[in-house]
């Protein structure tokens, strides 16, 4: 590999993915969550190991009165992420592809960062790189900043690490475009499974290889391949973070705060006699097996009192991102799936069908929510934030300015639809985040945009650009051949689109 890259997989670029972690809406709500203050004012932000920038730009087109900057290795990347904030006028964000032992020097940067994130990069470099990244921290970090920091940990990755390891020399030391060689190595892995005592003593492993091969291979190339793969306890990376007098804050993965879908009765009584907080999130891995942190960092954060801890919850705005009837009454924690009660949660749901609001609105104006009580209706909408049900908004107060810059983002992100399916996310001036919405949900929305009034004529408009580039549609692993065809499908799809996407859409103000 060339020496700019360190190691890191550079032959292909990565996935145009969206983080909802990264979100400064769920930082603050999981902030809050921690018992913490979340940085005021115009905010300064940097994303380390931006990818592609689709989280940054998305972000920094949502959230117009925060500056964003991002920086990432890949200069193609960059490109893109460059060509993308062009094409949305989004004057608030900045990218580069400098190294980070280069970038703290970077005069064009503020003197100090807020939020400073990194998603899913720690585990993948150097150590003279993670360094570097302490350093950054340290030098660039504002006194009552956060940092959000992911990163593969143990004993989750124990058992797995060998399979990684065996993926990893195959590609090495094979011949060949990176992708040929992948899918020769999970052909190999996949041999070696079937006649090999280490996946037999360990089933889960091989259960794991075979949902690797459903994976995208750009994405498996980037989170297996690279020459650095470091999982971490817990205490290690405290450890670094500690070297940039930053102090554990809590997790950023808010279902995490839930003991009951998480922990046994003897798992809680086991934690809660642990007194000291780095050793008891470390028991907490064991007792979870946890793979993948998501961890918040403080630098000198103030706590919140009682009282500012409830009127933080109360004046907090929160909006639905489906449909109430579309709501499963079941929750995945680290005990498995866990049932939702609807005595509590349906009460809740149908509070904020009309749309975004306060909490202190909702209990205010639903008696069915204020019967329920301060302690369980906190718990509830915990849940539902962290199954991505719920989300926390921003003021409402400003809106108007968020929506030109949302709206000229998402046009931008449609536009490019038309020629690949790559950005699957819209922007929302509400929530100041994401929604998912596939490529032929943005022709429909587009149609919709552009005067089409029905679900025919939206699925007319999308079949006029897919045909345009000769691309069919496929159905139950079928190509569907004629014009006919190809527009019935689209039609259903459609009809879909308006009955459960398109209200939310509206109501969160994305088109």
């Amino acid at each position: 590999m060339s020496s700019w890259s360190s190691g890191y997989v550079s032959e292909i670029t990565y996935t145009h993915g969206y983080y909802r972690e990264l979100n400064p809406s769920l930082l603050r709500f999981a902030a809050l969550v921690n018992g913490v203050r979340f940085p005021t004012g115009r905010l300064a932000y940097c994303e380390l190991g931006c990818g592609q920038g689709v989280s940054t730009n998305l972000l920094a087109a949502s959230n117009p009165d925060i500056d964003f900057y991002a920086t990432d290795f890949n200069p193609a990347q960059i490109n893109g992420a460059k060509a993308l904030a062009a094409a949305a006028k989004t004057p608030n964000v900045a990218f580069y592809d400098t190294a980070f032992e280069d970038f703290a020097d970077d005069p064009s940067l503020p003197a100090k960062f807020d939020v400073i994130a990194l998603h899913g990069i720690y585990s993948w470099i150097s150590a003279d790189s993670r360094r570097a990244i302490i350093d950054f921290i340290a030098r660039k970090l504002n006194v009552g900043g956060i940092v959000y920091l992911s990163y593969n940990t143990y004993p989750g990755w124990a058992a797995a690490e060998p399979m990684r390891q065996l993926l990893y020399d195959h590609v090495q030391t094979s011949q060949g475009p990176i992708l040929e060689r992948l899918e020769s190595a999970l052909k190999f892995a996949e041999d070696v499974a079937s006649k090999s005592a280490f996946f037999t003593a360990n089933p889960i492993i091989k259960a794991r290889l075979e949902d690797l091969k459903t994976k995208s291979r750009n994405y498996l190339a980037h989170e297996y391949l690279n020459d650095s793969f470091f999982p971490f306890y817990f205490r290690q990376v405290a450890s670094d973070l500690a070297e940039a007098k930053l102090s554990f804050v809590g997790s950023a993965h808010v279902l995490d705060h839930i003991a009951s879908i998480n922990l046994t009765a003897d798992q809680q009584n086991l934690l809660a006699a642990e007194k000291d907080p780095i050793r008891r999130e470390g028991v907490r891995d064991y007792a979870v097996n946890q793979q993948f942190r998501k961890d918040l960092f403080g630098k000198g954060m103030s706590p919140h009192t009682a009282n500012s801890r409830q009127q933080a919850w109360l004046e907090t705005r929160f909006a639905l991102s489906v449909r109430v009837e579309d709501v499963s009454m079941t929750v995945k924690g680290s005990l498995g799936e866990a049932q939702l009660q609807e005595a509590v949660y349906r009460p809740i749901l149908e509070a904020f069908r009309a749309g975004p609001a306060t909490l202190h609105e909702v209990i205010a104006g639903h008696k069915a929510v204020a019967d329920l009580g301060w302690q369980r209706v906190q718990e509830a909408v915990t849940v539902l934030v962290g199954a991505d049900v719920l989300h926390p908004c921003l003021p409402a107060k400003g809106e108007t300015a968020r929506i030109k810059a949302t709206n000229a983002f998402n046009a931008a992100v449609m536009e490019m639809s038309k020629d690949a399916g790559d950005i699957t996310y819209l922007a929302s001036p509400v929530t100041g985040g994401a929604l998912s919405v596939s490529r032929f949900r943005q022709f429909f929305a587009l149609a919709q945009q552009q005067g089409g009034k029905t679900p025919e004529d939206w699925a007319k408009a999308a079949w006029q650009i897919l045909a345009a580039q000769g691309q069919q549609l496929v159905k139950e692993g079928k190509t569907l051949t004629t014009e006919q065809e190809n527009i019935a499908e689209l039609t259903a799809q459609a009809k879909e689109f308006q009955d459960k996407q398109l209200p939310i859409l509206k109501t969160l103000r994305v088109i």
